[in-house]
């Protein structure tokens, strides 16, 4: 087999067989609508970026709508509120290696938190929301714990 025969054995196969096959469904978001862009619940990522907090995108994406400017300040009383660690969370973040990655810090203590704050049974979307809230408000917290 010539050099220029072996290369063209050896070069990546592109598959497309999954070209235009969707992955899954989402309300949350929908990528490559119009060709390359982002949208979070219906809304352009770069209007967002360009016009929106941190906490109106995180309302917008836990809550389902763009937050009015009482609700904004409302949530983002809830979020300062929830900052705080509990104790166990503290007691397991102290005993994490300081070598440890950020990510399977926020891993572990995301894992405690749901032993502590267990879902309900129902899964009721209340319930789900005040977990994503508090998981939002303290992650920050816990990597500076850690």
């Amino acid at each position: 087999m010539s050099d220029s025969n072996q290369q063209t054995v050896n070069k990546p196969k592109k598959s497309v067989a999954l070209s235009g096959v969707a992955a899954g469904n989402t309300a949350l978001c929908s990528v490559g609508k119009s060709g390359n862009d982002l949208h979070y619940r219906g809304y352009d990522i770069l209007d967002l970026a360009e016009g929106a907090s941190f906490e109106e995108v995180a309302y917008l994406l836990i809550h389902e709508q763009l937050p009015n400017h009482i609700q904004l300040q409302v949530y983002q009383q809830k979020l300062r509120a929830l900052r705080g660690l509990p104790q166990i969370a503290k007691n397991v973040l102290e005993k994490i290696p300081a070598a440890s990655h950020p990510m399977d810090v926020l891993r572990t203590y995301t894992s405690v938190l749901g032993t502590i704050y267990p879902e309900k049974d129902d899964h009721n979307p209340v319930g789900a929301r005040d977990i994503a809230d508090k998981l939002l408000a303290s992650y920050a917290s816990a990597l500076l714990y850690w």
